[in-house]
């Protein structure tokens, strides 16, 4: 109902009480209304009791984590964080750019050889790191443009190169220093150029082959799948020591689970990575386990020998480099030998 001048009635005057109120003045009124006093105090309920559930339920995942970390030692979430990062970089490089992947594997085997020194001459060795930098950058490179036997003339080039350095050292610091002494140092000179350079070229070599890199990313897997595997199920059922003079922390139970975790990854690796037949994957499966159990219980007695718990603290979580290597490496050996074995079965 609109008066003469088409405008709708506001009342007797604007600020009349008793007016009827116009659509825009109703709907402001309800704008402004407050929400009833219950409302708020059902909200902050529910609120309080959000937060309430957040917290205790962080408190216990926080006394999990405590109690993982006592008995293993290690920041179970952080070691996982960093664990799929690293993950995600070699994926990144192997499966788009191999060079990438060589990149990477040169920067772990420096990282490596630096750190093993620098806890070898805590313990007591003599130890080059110039020269083991040098003779182990030049190796892992060697294993992306040298055929194998080549790269073996290379190895003993370098392990023939940090001994001689070692030894000339030696002569000029003339410090009275027992034969026993130069000779332990001398064997730790070649010994760090075969464990850390050396095996990273071979699995550079692995990588340049038709196909290398679904091998090499197969057979770290299996590695993997074998720790993760070991680290789960001794967890929650290991009782009987593996190794206790070695490391005590290792049980039967535990390798029962990698054996478990490594046998299943090789069998859907061979079936769904490398187009192999199945029980190739058990072959794979098996050879990976030993070699990364080999690896992890022989950096174990090195790290018993020099008195460390981790060759450095650089990974959190984790301890250093070569503490995530401790079985790759020796698995290169292990995964040539497949390659050359088994891809033939794929071509058929």
């Amino acid at each position: 109902m609109t008066d003469a001048s088409g405008t709708e009635p506001v009342g007797d005057s604007p600020g009349d009480p008793d007016a009827p109120l116009t659509r825009r003045d109703a709907a402001d009124t309800r704008r402004t209304t407050p929400i009833a006093p219950e409302l708020h105090a059902q909200i902050r309920a529910a609120r309080n009791e959000f937060e309430s559930q957040v917290a205790h339920a962080r408190a216990e995942f926080d006394q999990a984590n405590e109690r993982i970390k006592e008995r293993t030692g290690r920041n179970l979430i952080l070691a996982t964080l960093i664990g799929l990062a690293i993950g995600l970089l070699l994926l990144a490089s192997l499966v788009f750019l191999k060079w990438v992947f060589v990149i990477f594997a040169v920067a772990a085997s420096v990282l490596g050889i630096f750190e093993f020194s620098r806890a070898l001459q805590g313990a007591g060795r003599r130890v080059d790191v110039i020269p083991q930098l040098i003779a182990g950058t030049l190796l892992v490179i060697g294993g992306w443009f040298l055929e194998l036997w080549l790269l073996w003339v290379a190895v003993f080039a370098a392990v023939a190169f940090v001994v001689v350095w070692r030894l000339v050292a030696q002569m000029f610091v003339k410090d009275g220093r027992t034969y026993g002494g130069v000779l332990r140092d001398v064997l730790t000179a070649g010994f760090i150029q075969l464990y850390v350079p050396f095996l990273t070229a071979l699995c550079i070599v692995l990588l340049r082959q038709d196909g290398g890199e679904w091998w090499v990313l197969s057979f770290i897997i299996i590695a993997v799948a074998s720790d993760t595997g070991a680290y789960a199920t001794g967890l929650a059922f290991g009782k009987h020591p593996m190794a206790p003079k070695i490391s005590p922390k290792k049980t039967w139970e535990g390798f029962g689970g990698a054996a478990v975790a490594a046998l299943i990854a090789g069998v859907l690796l061979a079936l769904f990575m490398l187009g192999l037949p199945w029980w190739t994957g058990l072959i794979c499966g098996a050879v990976i386990l030993l070699t990364a159990t080999a690896g992890d219980l022989g950096e174990s007695m090195v790290k018993r020998d020099l008195g460390i718990k981790d060759m450095s603290s650089w990974l959190p979580g984790h301890g250093g480099v070569l503490d995530r290597l401790d079985s790759i490496l020796p698995s290169t050996i292990g995964a040539l030998a497949l390659y050359y074995l088994l891809s033939p079965l794929a071509a058929s």
